[in-house]
């Protein structure tokens, strides 16, 4: 399927590494011309190595002045924007609502929440200049479930969802599509680090845990990387045109978050 978008200009948060690696070969395969930008400066460094064509800044996005320089950079690399996928995030604390640290909350709501805020509203002005523009939000499966131990990481994801409809509704009329993309549990170290730590506060093994969350999916596998990067692209492309608002879940039908 020729997904019709050779030359599109995509800026990818936090792609050095995982799903937003997957999702910056993705596009690049299909042919658009990528900027990232990660915090992980290591990351960073095996990145430019491998992919010398795709520009790469550091940048923690929860930072409004380093976003402004982000948005130098990559504007001035690209020669526009048509589409913002805002990726970066942090797995937050575990433990009760009342014993997880204040700051450690706030961490998590910087950098899932607001620093999407901090990127659209520099990338609206561009992408309502664009043909065929688009913004995807990652969200999670925690954005639709009560995620008991994981309230920050929840609530930031919950509040990803009203922002993506929010901003669906305001940009619509000037042709900018906004979508939400809520993956479930992703095969990679994140997924395995944030089993781990709910194994720990359980007091139960990973392999246990792991298994109680299959449990609660109608596909008992993981989901690839690769998935959640093919329905990106696919979003980010022409034939998604009418595709707004939406809440995408990549999950395996998850029924539930333990």
């Amino acid at each position: 399927m020729d997904l019709q978008i050779k030359g599109l200009r995509v800026l990818v948060t936090a792609a050095a590494s995982g799903i937003g690696l997957k999702m910056a070969e993705a596009f690049e395969r299909e042919g658009a011309q990528v900027y990232i930008c990660d915090v992980d400066k290591a990351a960073l460094a095996v990145f430019r190595e491998a992919h010398p064509k795709i520009g790469a800044s550091e940048c923690d996005v929860s930072d409004r002045t380093a976003v402004k320089r982000l948005f130098d950079d990559a504007l001035k690399a690209l020669g526009g924007l048509d589409c913002l996928v805002n990726n970066a995030g942090i797995a937050g604390p575990t433990g009760v609502v009342d014993e997880i640290n204040a700051e450690d909350w706030d961490r998590c709501l910087e950098v899932c929440t607001t620093s999407q805020f901090n990127c659209t509203r520099v990338a609206a002005a561009h992408l309502k200049q664009s043909k065929n523009a688009s913004i995807i939000n990652f969200a999670s499966a925690a954005g639709k479930f009560g995620f008991p131990g994981r309230s920050s990481y929840a609530t930031a994801k919950w509040g990803v969802i009203g922002f993506t409809k929010s901003v669906s509704r305001e940009l619509g009329p000037f042709g900018v599509r906004c979508n939400a993309i809520l993956p479930g549990m992703v095969e990679g170290d994140r997924v395995r680090r944030v089993i781990e730590a709910k194994a720990q506060m359980l007091g139960k093994s990973y392999t246990e845990t792991l298994g109680e969350w299959m449990q609660l999916t109608s596909i008992k596998e993981l989901v690839q990387p690769e998935q959640i990067a093919d329905m990106v692209v696919f979003l980010a492309s022409p034939r998604a045109r009418t595709i707004s608002g939406q809440a995408i879940s990549i999950d395996g039908d998850m029924q539930a978050l333990v």
